[in-house]
């Protein structure tokens, strides 16, 4: 299945201030790269996988539209998926895509 063009280019336009921005298709998405380290991925049903502080994970799926990210039966820490209408707004896209890249970069590069 193919990404969402539209969410992809929305974030993009988002990260596009973003300095060592890179893309890379996988997981049958699109993932938005910090010196190599995933920040966020548009999925192919709208959602985004968004990277996140582990440690604030309880908190972040508290917010409405968040659940935790399973990917081949297992839950994967320090992601949470974020359901198509938690994202249909821009300010919520970019609360999103900024919470992404604010983790991203406190990760070595890889």
């Amino acid at each position: 299945m193919a990404y969402d063009e539209n969410l992809g280019n929305r974030a993009r336009e988002r990260l596009g201030r973003e300095p060592g921005i890179t893309e890379r298709r996988m997981f049958g998405g699109l993932a938005m790269m910090l010196p190599g380290n995933m920040a966020a991925v548009v999925g192919g049903a709208g959602g985004l996988m968004v990277r996140v502080d582990p440690a604030e994970a309880g908190r972040v799926l508290a917010e409405p539209g968040a659940e935790a990210t399973v990917m081949w039966g297992r839950e994967m820490r320090g992601w949470v998926t974020v359901s198509p209408d938690a994202c249909e707004r821009d300010p919520d896209l970019t609360r999103w895509v900024d919470r992404g890249v604010r983790f991203a970069r406190t990760l070595p590069a890889k």
